[in-house]
């Protein structure tokens, strides 16, 4: 298993939240379009920018903690971590944090552990048969590691900070990646003007 000898300082951030199925209404609709967009989030950021690229914060392998932990990844089974910031134009977008079982971690699958620099939604969205179960959100406050995070990156947490997170399926194999649009983001755009 691929781990990185040197992690950011604040590794793992880790993303303890209330999440919640699709429940967003009282959010304004473009910060809602953002969320629930089924696509992939890279290919929507690369849209917005000239330049995008992932720094890996860390990864390790860990035991799924009961808050993590769902229909598809049980507590207690070992996952490789993998946390991440995307960048627009070397502005830190997003914050995304990944859990993929080992046991997913076979076959094909076995190159999402040694992706690196490149980043994990590419390589899913290009799989023939990917599934996407129902998207959560969740909110983070400015007393969140989130929000810690996006400070060591001087960006200034005025509001609370959303993401959502969503298990896929490749080739019966699970894995849940959870994103977190950081202060500044292109998904609250219509919140800064």
């Amino acid at each position: 298993m691929v781990q990185h000898a040197q992690s950011h300082r604040l590794f793992p951030v880790q993303m303890h939240a209330k999440w919640c199925r699709e429940k967003t209404s009282q959010l304004n609709l473009y910060l809602q379009d953002w969320l629930l967009d089924p696509s992939s989030l890279t290919a929507r950021l690369k849209q917005h920018c000239q330049d995008f690229h992932v720094q890996v914060l860390g990864q390790r392998v860990e035991n799924c903690s009961d808050v993590e932990s769902n229909d598809d990844i049980i507590a207690g089974e070992e996952v490789l971590v993998r946390e991440v910031l995307l960048f627009c134009d070397n502005k830190p977008q997003v914050f995304a944090r990944s859990l993929l079982p080992l046991r997913s971690l076979t076959g094909n699958e076995a190159q999402l552990a040694k992706l690196g620099e490149q980043s994990l939604g590419q390589v899913l969205f290009n799989h023939p048969d990917l599934k996407r179960k129902g998207i959560e959100v969740a909110s983070f406050d400015q007393q969140s590691t989130v929000a810690a995070l996006a400070s060591y990156y001087q960006l200034s947490v005025e509001h609370p900070l959303w993401g959502r997170r969503s298990v896929f399926v490749v080739n019966d194999k699970p894995l849940m990646v959870a994103e977190v649009f950081l202060p500044k983001s292109f998904a609250y755009q219509e919140i800064s003007e």
